[in-house]
């Protein structure tokens, strides 16, 4: 109990993979910010759910907390060109924090190059973007190496958060 998320969140983010994963770890007595360019913006999913942030990623440290969650959709795509979310991805993988990746979100964690010898799984249509990356890509629900977690799709929720609960309170 007590632990505290860091989510990232972008316009055209899959919506189902934010706020599935928000709310399981509020369930689980967590505290979880969402974390967008700007703070208190209203962002919108790709199939048009608004989500407002908490925070902007400029403003926090990954000192802070115990976790990230960064969910598919597109969003990733723009998410990985900003310096301070490549920087608290790479902070929190060096401190061996759970990390977890939902389908397209395997992009953020290529750019901060710490995919390298993992393995790892997304949707299918990055599986060559993560194998240039360095990792091993399998096709399963969901995948633990180290403090990764990684998941395909939607449908694959239910086993990505029980994987990644257990990663974070293991």
């Amino acid at each position: 109990m007590g632990k505290r998320i860091l989510a990232l969140i972008g316009d055209d983010f899959e919506d189902l993979e934010l706020t599935y994963p928000v709310l399981r770890l509020r369930e689980e007595g967590c505290r979880v910010d969402v974390a967008g360019e700007k703070a208190h913006h209203i962002y919108h999913g790709k199939y048009g759910v608004p989500y407002e942030s908490d925070c902007s990623f400029n403003d926090v440290s990954s000192a802070d907390y115990d976790g990230l969650l960064v969910p598919g959709g597109w969003a990733p795509d723009k998410l990985r060109r900003f310096p301070k979310v490549l920087q608290i991805t790479r902070e929190m993988n060096e401190a061996g924090k759970p990390i977890g990746q939902i389908c397209h979100a395997g992009w953020v964690l290529i750019s901060a190059g710490i995919l390298n010898g993992k393995t790892v799984t997304s949707t299918p249509g990055i599986k060559d973007d993560m194998t240039n990356a360095g990792a091993t890509w399998v096709d399963q629900a969901s995948v633990v190496d180290g403090n990764i977690v990684s998941a395909r799709r939607p449908p694959d929720l239910p086993d990505y958060m029980k994987d990644y609960i257990r990663v974070l309170f293991g």
